[in-house]
């Protein structure tokens, strides 16, 4: 039998009040992972790893565990990343033993080159990008952060790794991020696409970058991230046209046991793609009919008109969309169905009038 050789890496946090922080961060991992253990010493467990946490009189020792380097840094990330959003004002030091040296590349982050550009939809643009090593791109995850050029022919610096286990920036013009998924993945010929919706505006580098890039330019790329599609016997999918890509790529990787309908709003019908995906599966376009993004009820209203037995069983509901949208969805659920939470994923993919990673807020 082979056995998998597990990375490893450790770090101490001093910490003032340390009981708070333990019972924080448990709380926090229990809704991503599966958490055991007491309140002094816990152990939360994901699809790519585990963290522990041990607490002392002056602080907590954490450990990370994982299977690559790329989801050890992951959960260094994570720890790091949480300790500072739950502690805000006391800033403690982390310094990790172990996993990838600080100021080494980022295990998860690739440089691509455009190699084709292609018109899926008028509105809708798909860019493919080479690069190299991209099997860990291919599981554990659909979506990926493009660290974008801020500006027309600026080339932006790429973060490394910091000591902290975050990502650290050396000196130069940062990229604009944007979060992406990947609608197709050929790890072999080392391409991914990534479709791009041409939205209009002042601050849309990523729609810029779709609209204008050639072959030969450069993108940064971090990832994977956005977990798997959990397992059901029945499926229900909404969003609009920044989750088609999602959806789109979900439908054609489904379990062949497993029934489901997809619902996708779009800004008209030319909008409209032909999806892959095996008989059996509903596809209903909403069209929008030239009304603003974000600005109907097209999706919540096709979800209240399911049949009462489309959400008994094991039915689950991947949604991803607007704001305001993703907030009657959620409410929808809990006060007209009272859906189980594990039973749902719904993303906020946009927030109207704010851009990049404060639109998902």
């Amino acid at each position: 039998m082979n056995t998998i050789r597990l990375l490893s890496a450790e770090t101490f946090v001093p910490l003032s009040a340390p009981t708070v922080l333990m019972s924080h961060l448990r709380e926090h991992f229990d809704e991503h992972g599966r958490v055991s253990g007491s309140e002094h010493a816990w152990s939360a467990s994901f699809d790519i790893g585990s963290a522990t946490a041990s607490l002392r009189e002056d602080g907590i020792a954490f450990r990370v565990e994982a299977g690559d380097d790329t989801s050890l840094s992951f959960l260094q990330w994570s720890v790091a990343e949480h300790v500072y959003q739950f502690v805000p004002d006391e800033k403690p030091p982390i310094v990790w033993r172990g996993g990838t040296a600080p100021g080494a590349p980022l295990p998860y982050f690739r440089a691509m080159r455009v190699v084709r550009a292609a018109q899926v939809t008028p509105l809708m643009r798909r860019l493919t990008l080479a690069g190299e090593n991209l099997a860990r791109f291919a599981r554990d995850g659909l979506h990926v952060r493009l660290l974008l050029p801020p500006k027309p022919g600026v080339v932006p610096v790429w973060p490394v790794m910091g000591a902290d286990g975050r990502q650290a920036w050396p000196e130069g013009e940062r990229p604009a991020v944007r979060i992406y998924t990947i609608r197709r993945i050929d790890v072999e010929a080392g391409e991914i696409d990534i479709d791009f919706v041409l939205h209009e505006g002042d601050d849309m580098p990523g729609a810029r970058f779709g609209m204008e890039a050639s072959p030969g330019e450069v993108v940064g790329m971090i990832g994977p991230g956005g977990g798997n599609l959990a397992q059901a016997s029945r499926y229900i999918f909404a969003g609009d046209e920044t989750a088609l890509p999602a959806i789109s790529r979900m439908l054609e990787e489904l379990p062949p046991h497993a029934q489901a309908k997809a619902f996708i709003e779009v800004a008209s019908t030319e909008e409209e793609q032909e999806l892959t995906h095996r008989p059996g599966i509903e596809v209903n376009w909403l069209s929008r009919q030239g009304r603003p993004t974000g600005s109907t009820t097209l999706l919540i209203d096709a979800l209240r008109g399911l049949d009462r037995a489309e959400w008994e069983g094991d039915s689950y509901l991947w949604a991803g969309c607007e704001h305001e949208g993703a907030r009657s969805i959620r409410e929808f659920l809990k006060a007209e169905l009272d859906f189980p939470k594990r039973r749902s994923l719904v993303a906020v993919y946009w927030r109207r009038g704010r851009a990049g990673e404060e639109s998902r807020n």
